[in-house]
């Protein structure tokens, strides 16, 4: 079981007289996790809210405060509950060549339509022939999708060093690709981007990662913040989670929010103002193992 506390604020320069939110900050029920319970507060108090699923089946919940504010307050303090993933064997995974997932994704009877649509090029994850070739290195002919992807993140947990700060949501691949630095969103994009340069479909996926390392091994990269990483699809079997920031699949430490076809899909909060000026982000997150 997790606690999950994670705070969001911004302090207005000047008072700001209308805000609309969408906040997807409550983690959803997976295959290997349960949200037994959230709590959430807002301050100022919302005059309207709505909670509801996006396309994807996240939780979602629209508010709006239309009181003059100079700041903003939310705070979501959730219970999951872990459970084990279903068990299988390495050669399960690697039944599927990456040929083989392609072809029946983009069988016109529509068998996987679903996956379909996490193959197509976004913003975000937009790919060019430089990373058209970096995908190419681990996706020989006749590999599994399983063994590329995971010689994928390792390439780019090998090449690119994890370094905050350096870029921004908005800053392109093609860059990234030329400074070799970024962090957990720059590296799932780029992941993403490669895989889809050969037709094949990965999504994007936000959540966190536990804070507090097991004992006696070192704190993993990207706690104490939202975390991401990418899902790829295996016929017959689903989708399967790694994370290319820690070169690793992803286990019980990390905990799904939600999924979209990039960050542009699950931002953890973004909304409109009425007012004018600067303002000043804050964002703290706690995970405790209870």
């Amino acid at each position: 079981m997790y606690e999950i506390i994670h705070t969001t604020t911004y302090q207005y320069n000047q008072d700001v007289a209308l805000c609309h939110n969408i906040a997807r900050l409550l983690p959803r029920n997976t295959d290997t996790q349960t949200l037994q319970k959230s709590t959430l507060h807002i301050v100022p108090l919302p005059e309207v809210m709505n909670a509801y699923e996006d396309f994807y089946g996240n939780n979602c919940l629209y508010f709006a405060v239309q009181e003059e504010h100079s700041s903003l307050h939310v705070t979501v303090q959730t219970m999951v509950e872990k459970k084990a993933d279903a068990f299988r064997s390495a050669d399960q995974y690697q039944l599927y060549g990456w040929e083989q997932v392609l072809a029946e994704v983009q069988d016109v009877s529509g068998r996987y339509f679903d996956a379909r649509q996490f193959t197509g090029a976004t913003p975000m994850t937009e790919f060019n022939a430089e990373i058209a070739d970096y995908a190419r290195i681990s996706f020989w002919p006749e590999r599994s999708f399983f063994d590329a992807t995971l010689d994928l993140i390792q390439r780019i947990y090998q090449d690119f060093e994890y370094r905050p700060g350096f870029t921004t949501i908005a800053t392109p691949l093609h860059e990234l690709m030329e400074m070799k630095k970024g962090v957990c969103q720059d590296f799932a994009h780029l992941a993403i981007a490669a895989i889809r340069s050969l037709g094949l479909p990965a999504r994007y996926v936000s959540g966190y990662l536990e804070t507090i390392a097991p004992p006696g091994k070192e704190k993993l990269t990207g706690t104490d913040a939202s975390h991401a990483w990418i899902s790829i699809f295996l016929p017959n079997i689903g989708w399967v989670d790694f994370d290319p920031t820690n070169n690793m699949r992803t286990g019980d430490q990390h905990i799904t929010i939600g999924w979209g076809r990039d960050y542009a899909d699950v931002p953890p909060l973004k909304g409109v103002i009425l007012g004018a000026g600067p303002h000043q982000l804050a964002v703290s997150v706690d995970v405790r193992r209870l």
